[in-house]
């Protein structure tokens, strides 16, 4: 019993939030109230909240001398020895060829997005995570593969290149703010730690942060403003949100030294999970048309 809740915990539950991002296409096509269509998207989060889980015991496994030498890290199951290696090898592969071939029954365009994450980590884990720069990009496409993967659950059609490009340089956004906070917390031990973190440099992070940060809030305000469906004529009215969420954000990682768990952050954060809370609330009401909406002296216009 303790092996099996050692190789639950080694499936970092905590992380599987992310997977939320499997409702983001159908919750802004407005169809998440269809009882059929909220059951299927619901099963599409539980595979890949079984996939991801699989792909972190994989990198622990991988990653397992390093964790070793990381202050948090090193109390893994796996790199703490409460989970012996042969048990995570059989029991990921049972759970991860499971969740492949679940997938297909969901929908063949939701199964192949699901082999090409599956795919695309296990190699991040095998060796791409210590090419520099690509490390980063692998991490943001898998956020990218869960809100495509979601839409094509239920065959959604329209799906904008800004709702994805939107996904995309938020999550390059965490990713380079997490690369940063690794490298500072560990001084020089970091590259014993990740490797590719001997390429980067606290500057040359800081760069890429300006540059995802200007691009994460361009692309959600032209998704917000280009998109002429009725539902989101009023999406407008979330960019504040989004602006906020996003220098709150900065400002726990260049003044509270935070950012290395980005997951507990949005949790623990009082402001940041008001602003978040809200944000939800608005996004809901706008596209489910809610009698609210009545009230807005711009109700007329939107």
């Amino acid at each position: 019993m303790a092996v099996a809740w050692a190789f639950v915990a080694a499936m970092r539950p905590r992380q599987w939030i992310k997977n939320l991002l499997v409702f983001a296409g159908v919750v802004y096509a407005g169809q998440l109230t269809q009882f059929q269509v909220f059951l299927k998207v619901t099963l599409a989060f539980l595979l890949f909240c079984a996939l991801s889980g699989v792909i972190y015991v994989i990198n622990d496994i991988f990653d397992l001398e390093q964790d070793r030498h990381h202050p948090k890290k090193k109390l893994r199951p796996i790199a703490s020895g409460r989970l012996p290696i042969r048990v995570a090898w059989v029991a990921a592969i049972i759970i991860g060829l499971t969740s492949l071939v679940l997938s297909f029954v969901v929908s063949k365009e939701f199964g192949f997005c699901a082999l090409v994450y599956a795919v695309l980590m296990s190699a991040y884990s095998f060796g791409l995570k210590e090419i520099v720069i690509l490390d980063i990009l692998i991490v943001a496409i898998g956020f990218v593969l869960r809100a495509y993967a979601g839409t094509q659950a239920i065959h959604l059609a329209k799906i904008t290149p800004w709702f994805l490009s939107c996904i995309l340089f938020l999550a390059l956004f965490i990713a380079i703010c997490k690369r940063r906070h690794e490298l500072l917390l560990l001084n020089e031990q970091a590259q014993h730690h990740r490797a590719v973190l001997r390429d980067y440099s606290p500057g040359f992070l800081d760069q890429m942060i300006s540059a995802t940060t200007a691009a994460a809030l361009l692309s959600y305000t032209l998704w917000a403003v280009a998109e002429t469906q009725p539902a989101f004529r009023g999406m407008i009215l979330t960019v504040p949100f989004v602006v906020y969420g996003i220098f709150r954000y900065l400002f726990l990682v260049y003044h509270r030294s935070e950012g290395g768990a980005p997951e507990v952050m949005f949790l623990t954060d009082r402001s940041l999970l008001i602003n978040t809370i809200l944000w939800i609330a608005v996004v809901m009401i706008l596209i489910y048309r809610h009698p609210l909406l009545e009230w807005l002296p711009i109700a007329g216009s939107l």
